[in-house]
C-alpha cells in the first residue's frame, strides 16, 4: 500500500507556490461563470465533478485508507476549506470587485498568523506579511470597476471566508491519518461536495442547463482548482507551518494580474509592476523560519 512521508521544505514551498498559480485563475474564471450560474450551485457542480475525478483515481489505485473516525476529521476540514471558504468566495465574489477579493485574500496569512498562537510569530515573519500586504495595496490601487449595492456584505463574506481558510489550515496541520495527499484531499473533496449540494438546494428556483463554455469552466475548476491544487496545497502543508504556507498565497493577487494580461489583455501600470516586486519580496521573507 502507499505511504507518505513528509516533504522537504523546498518541494513543500514549490508545491504551494505551484497551487497558488492555479488558484490564481480561479477568480476570473468564477467570476464570469457566476453571470450564469447560482454560487452555491457552481460550488456543488465543480467539488461533485472534483470528488468524481478523486474516488476514481484512489479506489482503482493501492492507496491506505484512513480509518472511519480519521475521515470524520479529514471530513470536518473539507467542510472548513471546501464548502465554507469556497461557499463565502462565491458568495463574496458575486458581490464584490475583483480589487476587493484580492486585497481581502492579501490579509489571509495575517489571520492564520493570528490564530496559529504565539509560537507561530516572529518579528521577520510579521514584517514579511505584512510588506507582502502592502504589495499587493500597490498591485490593485490603480484597478477599477464597479461593484454592486451589496459591496460591503461581499467583502465581510470574504474576510469571514479568510476565518474559515485559517482555521482549514490548522485542522490540516493537525492530521494524523498518515494519508497521502490525494486519499486526504478525496475525502475532504467529498465531504466538502456533500456540504455544497445541500447549500444548492436553495437555489434551486435558479437552475437552468448550462452553457458550453460554463461547463468547461466548471471542467477547468473542478480538475485544475479544486483537484490539482488542492492535492500540490496539502502536500506542501506537509512540511511548512500553516502561516508560511498562507503567506506564499499572496502571490496568488500577482499571478492573477498575469492571467489578466495573457487571458483578456490588459495592460500593467508602473505601480502594480512595483507591487508585484514587493509582494515577492515579503513573500521570501515571511517564509524564513522562526528562528529559536
Amino acid at each position: 500500500m502507499i505511504t507518505e512521508t513528509r516533504p522537504g521544505r523546498g518541494l513543500a514551498v514549490a508545491a504551494v507556490l505551484a497551487a497558488a498559480l492555479i488558484w490564481s485563475s480561479s477568480f476570473a474564471v468564477t467570476k464570469v461563470a457566476l453571470a450564469r450560474i447560482p454560487p452555491m450551485t457552481l460550488g456543488a457542480l465543480r467539488f461533485v465533478v472534483a470528488a468524481a475525478v478523486l474516488g476514481v483515481v484512489v479506489h482503482t489505485g493501492r492507496h491506505r485508507l484512513p480509518s472511519l473516525r480519521q475521515r470524520l476529521v479529514i471530513g470536518f476540514a473539507g467542510l472548513l476549506g471546501i464548502t465554507a471558504y469556497f461557499a463565502l468566495e462565491n458568495a463574496g465574489v458575486d458581490l464584490a470587485t475583483a480589487s476587493d477579493a484580492t486585497l481581502i485574500v492579501a490579509a489571509y496569512p495575517i489571520i492564520t498568523l493570528a490564530l496559529s498562537g504565539r509560537a507561530a510569530f516572529s518579528p521577520v515573519r510579521l514584517a514579511g506579511m505584512l510588506v507582502a500586504v502592502g504589495g499587493v495595496w500597490l498591485v490593485v490601487r490603480g484597478q477599477t470597476g464597479g461593484g454592486s449595492d451589496h459591496r460591503l456584505w461581499g467583502d465581510l463574506l470574504l474576510v469571514a471566508g479568510g476565518l474559515a481558510w485559517a482555521v482549514y489550515n490548522l485542522v490540516v496541520r493537525r492530521d494524523g491519518s498518515g494519508a497521502s495527499p490525494i486519499v486526504v484531499t478525496y475525502y475532504q473533496t467529498l465531504a466538502g461536495a456533500g456540504g455544497f449540494v445541500l447549500l444548492s438546494l436553495t437555489e434551486v428556483d435558479r437552475w437552468s442547463v448550462p452553457a458550453g463554455g460554463d461547463l468547461l469552466r466548471i471542467a477547468f475548476l473542478a480538475a485544475f482548482c479544486s483537484v490539482a491544487a488542492f492535492l500540490l496545497y496539502n502536500y506542501g502543508l506537509r512540511g511548512l507551518e500553516p502561516s508560511v504556507a498562507v503567506n506564499l498565497l499572496t502571490i496568488v493577487p500577482v499571478a492573477g494580474l498575469g492571467w489578466a494580461v495573457l487571458l483578456a489583455g490588459e495592460t500593467l501600470s508602473l505601480s502594480q509592476l512595483l507591487g508585484g516586486a514587493v509582494v515577492i519580496a515579503g513573500v521570501s521573507l515571511g517564509s524564513l523560519r522562526k528562528e529559536a
